[in-house]
């Protein structure tokens, strides 16, 4: 029976050639998962040095997005020119070397070729991201066998495309980096990847470059455990490690993501190190009596500098702390000294959802310390966040929180005006500006410490305390501080551009 166009094969399109719907199902499945597995560790490799920020998570996605359309195009052109079958095995097998060494390029350039670190990380996520989107046309090639079919099969490799994509960002993001290092991520990817070049190369002709990028791969792994990093522990969130201090024997730095967090003397919790920690003492011990115990919560914890300090100098004091990052916390435990009759109750939790578990007045002091790479969490910056804050604190109640603006100020500008909103008593500590604007016209940036209250606090004691523990900070407040803040704009849940307003010169 002729005529009928629905059963006839398409003109030009290719066989089969012997792959079936289910293994074209699994390279595309497989594939689309990569790419979003090389993307999400990619951010955690490059966060030690370029910081975990917008801007690096926007770079990051807008090259694998990238590469997905380089990938996607290229992909169907050639594989229009080239037979199909010639194309999978080489673009699994190149893809998973370049997986596999990514982390040992990385930490290699960032260590000794710090310039070129954009462009080695650009290489690492387009060329491997690249060539996995290559797979969905190339199979969707073979498959086509039908013009009557061309709708079905494209549509189904498509959700299959989208579905691989999906495991492998919750898989990521859920499973994989909560337990296995990055690098150990990579590389098994990377195997994985290879050892399915090898298979398609042996179920077609044979591919003999497959020894090559085995080669590749263990050459990746070995270079993985010689190549310079910055990781004693890689956390959920972070890559961690504690220094020693070499002038202080029970001295320890905790280092996240390459940033000096926070400072910890194990035989001394009364020795503060970092200014912005002697500047929070400082800010309490002016607005309690001495040794009055509190009750306090502290919006991330990292070393647990200042929950220490006030344990050894207000017995009986009870800290409640909300660290996003149970690693941290075991850090805290296993390496800075942490024991549990410190009068320190930890709870790996967002600060935010922390706060909305506090009953109403139930807290003395609210301590802000929590970071992601330089900047304060958004949600944890803008009035809606404020106003809790507010309500856990009873009425004589003080929050202080450390910021960190370079440049403009535009970030703690707007802070200040945020906290303005919410309380009636508005501070700001901080290292005074150059002699051009005067010893007190305006703070300068680095760190900065805010303090907020319904109830006024002894800013003179405060000024004694920056003063007797050398911080060289000054104290701004009332008029000079609402001139400083001007016209910013306070942060809501609606409105918190807090990445932007970080950049040096906003």
């Amino acid at each position: 029976m002729t005529g009928s166009s629905s059963s006839s094969v398409a003109e030009g399109a290719p066989r089969n050639d012997g792959l079936g719907p289910r293994a074209a199902a699994v390279l595309v499945f497989g594939s689309s998962a990569s790419v979003l597995v090389v993307e999400i560790v990619a951010l955690r490799l490059l966060a030690p040095y370029l910081g975990l920020t917008l801007e690096t998570s926007t770079m990051v996605i807008g090259i694998a997005l990238t590469a997905i359309a380089l990938g996607s195009w290229l992909g169907g052109r050639i594989a229009d020119q080239v037979s199909p079958r010639r194309l999978i095995g080489p673009a699994l097998g190149v893809s998973g070397a370049v997986v596999a060494l990514t982390p040992a390029a990385l930490r290699t350039t960032a260590e000794w070729a710090p310039a070129m670190l954009l462009l080695i990380a650009s290489l690492a996520i387009l060329v491997p991201a690249a060539l996995l989107s290559a797979v969905t046309p190339i199979v969707t090639k073979l498959r086509l066998t039908s013009l009557a079919e061309t709708g079905t099969v494209v549509g189904r490799l498509s959700g299959v495309g989208t579905a691989g994509a999906i495991v492998g960002t919750v898989l990521t993001g859920f499973v994989l980096v909560s337990r296995l290092p990055v690098s150990g991520i990579l590389i098994g990817l990377g195997a994985l990847l290879v050892a399915g070049s090898a298979l398609v190369g042996w179920r077609t002709r044979g591919w003999s470059s497959t020894p090559a990028l085995i080669l590749a791969l263990v050459a990746g792994g070995l270079a993985t455990m010689v190549a310079p990093g910055g990781c004693d522990t890689e956390t959920r969130y972070h890559c961690a490690r504690v220094v020693e201090d070499p002038d202080r024997s029970s001295g320890r730095t905790l280092v996240l993501d390459g940033l000096r967090h926070s400072y910890v003397d194990i035989d001394d919790p009364t020795y503060l190190k970092f200014r912005y920690v002697r500047a929070f003492a400082s800010v309490v011990d002016a607005a309690f009596a001495e040794g009055e115990p509190l009750a306090a919560h502290h919006l991330g914890g990292g070393g647990l500098t200042l929950p220490r300090y006030l344990t050894a100098t207000r017995p009986g004091t009870r800290s409640l702390v909300s660290e996003i990052d149970s690693g941290v916390v075991r850090i805290s435990r296993d390496q800075l000294g942490l024991t549990p009759d410190a009068g320190i109750d930890v709870r790996a939790e967002d600060g935010r959802l922390g706060l909305r578990r506090l009953d109403t007045g139930s807290r003395d002091l609210v301590v802000g310390d929590a970071f992601g790479g330089v900047s304060v969490p958004w949600h944890l910056t803008t009035v809606e966040a404020m106003t809790d804050v507010r309500r856990v604190l009873d009425d004589d109640g003080l929050y202080v929180a450390n910021l960190v603006d370079h440049g403009g100020l535009s970030f703690a500008r707007a802070e200040a005006a945020t906290l303005s909103e919410v309380f009636e008593h508005v501070a700001l500590l901080g290292e005074p500006a150059g002699s051009d604007l005067g010893p007190a016209a305006a703070p300068e940036g680095g760190n900065l410490v805010v303090l907020a209250s319904d109830r006024p606090v002894d800013l003179g004691a405060v000024r004694d305390g920056l003063d007797a523990r050398e911080t060289g900070w000054q104290v701004f407040a009332g008029d000079a501080l609402t001139t400083w803040i001007g016209d910013a704009r306070p942060l809501t849940d609606d409105y918190a551009p807090v990445d932007q307003l970080l950049q040096p010169y906003g």
